[in-house]
């Protein structure tokens, strides 16, 4: 078993093109023991958003805090504590944060984490 606490991790800023004002912590990773999937808590700055794009993986999102919204060809979605998503492989999304920002956790497999900030947390 792995236990750790999300006040011990540190938000690292995204560098990836077309993010701004993205940080995000690994909870859980394979550094940590974890074979199948990644837990990763999200934090985007009000005005800041992810960039459109689209992967072969899927990944769920939960929101705890803040406000902002989901696009994809289906729309834009709003987001609220206590939402959660799923967006499908292939499906172009962008995440935005509204006024406050927006905090979510988001899981993916391995494949999702890779090229994100390689630095332990």
């Amino acid at each position: 078993m792995i236990h750790r606490k999300a006040a011990d991790t540190v938000p690292a800023p995204i560098e990836t093109g077309g993010a701004e004002g993205i940080r995000y912590a690994r909870l859980i990773g394979l550094e940590h023991g974890a074979p199948n999937v990644i837990l990763r808590h999200f934090f985007i700055d009000e005005g800041g958003h992810s960039p459109r794009h689209a992967h072969p993986w899927e990944h769920e999102v939960y929101v705890l805090s803040g406000t902002g919204s989901l696009t994809t060809a289906s729309g834009e979605t709003r987001l609220a504590p206590g939402d959660s998503v799923l967006v499908a492989p292939d499906e172009e999304h962008q995440f935005k944060a509204g006024a406050g920002g927006l905090g979510f956790l988001c899981i993916v497999p391995p494949e999702g984490d890779a090229g994100m900030n390689s630095e332990k947390r």
